[in-house]
């Protein structure tokens, strides 16, 4: 579709906008179309720039994050290949002017760098060295350990994280692999890594990509006869985060130059950081050689964050946008929206949109109908380890507390035991990061409970009641 030629004035604004909008909601869930687009309101259109008003920084940031690339494309198909978007964010709600109470913003900040590292040198001949202090990192600096909210959840993963930071037993965690469900923050902790890298050390070559780009960027260096300043560019890194490794599946060359890529690198004793949605030797069409050296470092796992985790979060962000969240609220979104990091902070955000934009009352019953949108949402709920502790130390009455304790009541013990069973059955964890769940027990522990339960299923009618019972009542 051609650009439009109307401009000025906002009914045009409205009209394009709401052109945009038909696109946007045949490529989005509903819920996440009423949270974010219908939240964005046109303000003005000059006929080459479209400005949207959002209600907030925040929010500002959230979009471009996640839906930065859908907005490019839907706004260059309605309104031309040239034309711009901006946001215009409220930043005061006091008696001031309009101009005095919002900021602009530019759209597509991802999208503005540069299209690829090594694009700019030379196709043959010696390549000249890059200046450290200009090499692209791509890391966004909003991701830190500061404002990464740790629990239990997640304790080993940014355990090693921490480690890997400091330039602690590089040999031992190298690659470092975190893998867990989508919207957990596992590229928070690993972009919290680069910068930190980066920080101690602003000339490190380090480097943040994700494998659907290193894919596309092989794609055109072969096109584009820069294969050889692609191989150097990738194997002179210092550190290299790759993000969502589980998409390199079925890509069989670009698995090959990946492999080259890592054995280079690990070779020369750089550090390797990985990202994926379940362990590596669950990785769907990835060679054998590539899972075999994922698995030569630390494979550590991120959780849907536990209750307490999920109210620290709820805070931070409430700080973070200025806002006084009650505890009631707070307490109740905590305790009704569990599967992510991401639809946590998504509801907080919607909450605060209808309070901005609806001029609505920050309420518990607005909070409970906000929740009540999010949940009722298509879910891959992952169960979580403190849900498992949790239903298991119901059923034998004991304290969930006692399951991490060191006391050997053979009560305990067996709902201990019942658990880790149940936790490598339900979960996708590794044995190591189920016993750092249980108050640090190696996993030669976590493998002999196992072992416990299943010989109990063998000669034990009552265990292996208990083993169905529970496995159903988690499950639900």
């Amino acid at each position: 579709m051609g650009r439009t030629e109307h401009s000025g004035g906002s009914s045009d604004a409205e009209t394009l906008w709401a052109r945009c909008l038909e696109i946007i909601r045949d490529n989005v869930s509903e819920q996440v179309f009423k949270t974010w687009f219908e939240s964005m309101r046109p303000q003005s259109w000059d006929g080459n720039q479209l400005t949207l008003d959002l209600p907030s920084q925040f929010f500002y940031e959230w979009i471009e994050e996640h839906y930065s690339s859908l907005l490019q494309k839907t706004v260059q198909k309605v309104l031309g290949a040239k034309a711009r978007l901006q946001y215009q964010v409220v930043v005061d709600e006091g008696d001031s002017s309009p101009e005095q109470r919002t900021i602009k913003l530019p759209a597509f900040r991802k999208q503005a760098q540069q299209p690829l590292p090594f694009e700019d040198q030379p196709s043959t001949g010696p390549k000249p060295a890059a200046s450290p202090t200009h090499y692209p990192t791509y890391f966004n600096p909003r991701y830190t350990f500061e404002n990464f909210i740790r629990g239990e959840n997640n304790q080993l993963a940014t355990s090693a994280a921490m480690n890997v930071k400091d330039n602690k037993e590089k040999t031992s965690y190298n690659p470092l692999v975190i893998y867990g469900p989508t919207g957990l923050g596992k590229t928070h902790l690993v972009q919290a890594i680069g910068n930190r890298v980066l920080q101690r050390n602003r000339n490190a070559k380090v480097l943040y990509t994700n494998s659907e780009k290193f894919t596309m960027e092989y794609i055109n260096a072969i096109q584009t006869n820069k294969l050889p300043e692609f191989t150097q560019f990738y194997r002179g890194v210092d550190v290299l985060v790759v993000d969502d490794i589980q998409f390199l599946g079925g890509k069989e060359r670009t698995q090959d130059m990946f492999f080259h890529t890592f054995n280079a690198l690990h070779q020369a004793g750089k550090q390797v950081i990985l990202t994926s949605d379940k362990q590596p030797k669950d990785l769907a069409d990835v060679d054998e050689r590539l899972i075999s050296r994922f698995q030569w470092g630390l494979t550590a796992d991120i959780q849907p964050p536990d209750f307490e985790t999920r109210m620290a979060i709820l805070q931070q962000k409430a700080q973070e946008e200025g806002v006084e969240l009650p505890g009631d609220i707070m307490e109740y979104v905590a305790r009704h929206v569990t599967s992510s990091v991401r639809e946590i902070e998504g509801c907080l955000i919607s909450l605060l949109a209808k309070v901005t934009l609806d001029n609505r009352q920050l309420t518990l019953d607005l909070a409970k109908e906000v929740v009540r949108s999010v949940t009722n949402a298509p879910s891959s709920r992952q169960l979580t380890i403190d849900e498992i502790k949790q239903e298991v130390a119901a059923y034998y009455n004991q304290k969930v507390d006692l399951l991490s304790a060191k006391t050997r009541k053979h009560e305990v013990v067996l709902a201990r035991q019942m658990s880790m069973y149940l936790a490598k059955n339900l979960t996708q964890m590794s044995l190591k990061s189920i016993g750092m769940h249980f108050g640090g027990r190696d996993h030669t522990t976590v493998l002999h409970s196992c072992q416990q339960i299943m010989n109990y299923i063998d000669t034990d009618k009552k265990i292996r009641q208990d083993v169905e019972f529970l496995k159903k009542a988690l499950r639900s």
